[in-house]
């Protein structure tokens, strides 16, 4: 897919409340942080159903084959990674047990899978399918925040027609508590540096870079998002056949937290979702 081209939401209102001169840096100043644009692993992003509701895991399947075929799914997918038309935002909800509502847990930030606007309303990829899935379904469409990543996949199971849609990658553990639709997104895992770190700059491959990940000690601390697949990375997991590094590991309630904690100078690296991590570099640095 297209690297991700449109400034996001957050960082036009950066750029709206600070100086011409914070938000058109001159070309050879270094930037607060810089991409590492190499892919470090290979995964799969679905939905996640209530485990119970066997019906609504058909019908998303559906929905997902329908709109993969008629092209609706790719149009979504643009105004993210391509230059497709404007956004759309949805309004915070309100579960409400008397109403037949498709009821989403989400995490946020994750941009450009799912984060809050300026007008406090939820935007991004997984916001946008899931609309299109409620008015499939005929339902009303209920948005709810749940702040803790790592145990986001419980919430589905609360409510009947509950599903998650959080840049959630498919795992057995995972799929032990919900259920997974189909898989629509490719992902992958990437690092995230400060700006004037050039131990990486050489780098080509995955190995490249882990083999320098490898050499670094106790001294160097490794941002990530609790509960995702770059902690697991970071830490190690035998499932994914992650070894782990010999860092000190620091986690995050969000990936964004993580990159802020990077600008700062509190942590060295962040490992996040390839996508996010786009929007994390951009926004910030648009910002520092």
């Amino acid at each position: 897919m297209k690297k991700i081209i449109a400034l996001t939401l957050a960082t036009v209102a950066a750029c709206a409340t600070l100086s011409l001169a914070s938000c058109n840096k001159p070309q050879d100043e270094t930037p607060a942080l810089k991409l590492i644009d190499i892919e470090l692993t290979q995964e799969e992003y679905a939905f996640a159903v209530n485990k119970n509701n066997t019906e609504l895991l058909a019908s998303a399947n559906a929905y997902l084959a329908e709109i993969q075929s008629n092209g609706a799914f790719d149009a979504i997918v643009n105004k993210w990674f391509g230059d497709g038309e404007a956004p759309v935002g949805y309004d915070v909800g309100t579960y409400d047990a008397t109403k037949d509502q498709l009821v989403v847990v989400t995490n946020t930030p994750f941009e450009p899978f799912e984060y809050t606007g300026n007008d406090g309303k939820y935007y991004g990829v997984d916001m946008e399918l899931m609309a299109g899935f409620a008015e499939y379904l005929d339902k009303e469409l209920c948005i709810i925040e749940h702040l803790d990543f790592d145990t986001i996949c419980d919430k589905a199971n609360e409510y009947p027609n509950g599903v998650v849609a959080a840049g959630l990658t498919v795992s057995a553990d995972r799929a032990a508590i919900v259920n997974f639709t189909n898989s629509y997104y490719s992902a992958s895992q990437k690092l995230i540096v400060a700006g004037d770190d050039t131990r990486f700059d050489n780098c080509k491959t995955a190995a490249d870079v882990e083999n320098i990940l490898k050499t670094l000690d106790k001294s160097t601390t490794i941002g990530y998002q609790n509960g995702t697949t770059g902690a697991l990375y970071v830490n190690g997991d035998e499932e994914w056949e992650f070894t782990g590094f010999n860092v000190t590991k620091s986690g995050y309630r969000t990936a964004a937290l993580a990159g802020q904690a990077l600008v700062n100078g509190n942590i060295q690296c962040v490992v996040v979702d390839a996508a996010p991590a786009s929007a994390i570099v951009k926004t910030l640095n648009a910002m520092n």
